[in-house]
């Protein structure tokens, strides 16, 4: 069930930005959209802190213009409380799928909304 209201629409625009390879390639443009206090949960079970996140992503899947790409759907969202939007949705990543569910957050008036934790779930191939 899906709210679609402005700030779940900007969370879902920034998550999107964090697909796009010219933005996983430059630290700096990661820096805007991930929280300091950001976590991730990877596919693979490993768990990722933001300054890990920011070291690596340019080296990881989908940072690269000519390799693999993220292909997002089925996204829905709602505003929990003012400042805080829950989104999931999947991905498809070299014919891998995987269930994602993100928290972003948007501190004070003139902050923009971060991604505050991430939580990647691999779909076995035979599942729906």
């Amino acid at each position: 069930m899906s709210r679609e209201t402005d700030e779940v629409r900007e969370a879902i625009a920034g998550e999107l930005r964090l697909m796009d390879p010219s933005v996983r390639a430059t630290r700096s443009l990661a820096q805007q959209l991930l929280d300091p206090d950001f976590v991730e949960v990877g596919a693979s079970g490993r768990r990722w802190t933001y300054e890990e996140m920011i070291a690596e992503l340019p080296e990881l899947d989908g940072a690269t213009e000519s390799g693999p790409r993220y292909e997002p759907s089925h996204f829905t969202g709602v505003l929990l409380s003012p400042g805080l939007v829950h989104l999931t949705y999947e991905t498809t990543l070299d014919g891998n799928r995987a269930r994602r569910s993100s928290l972003w957050r948007k501190q004070g008036a003139a902050s923009t909304w971060q991604m505050y934790y991430h939580q990647a779930t691999p779909v076995p191939p035979a599942t729906m």
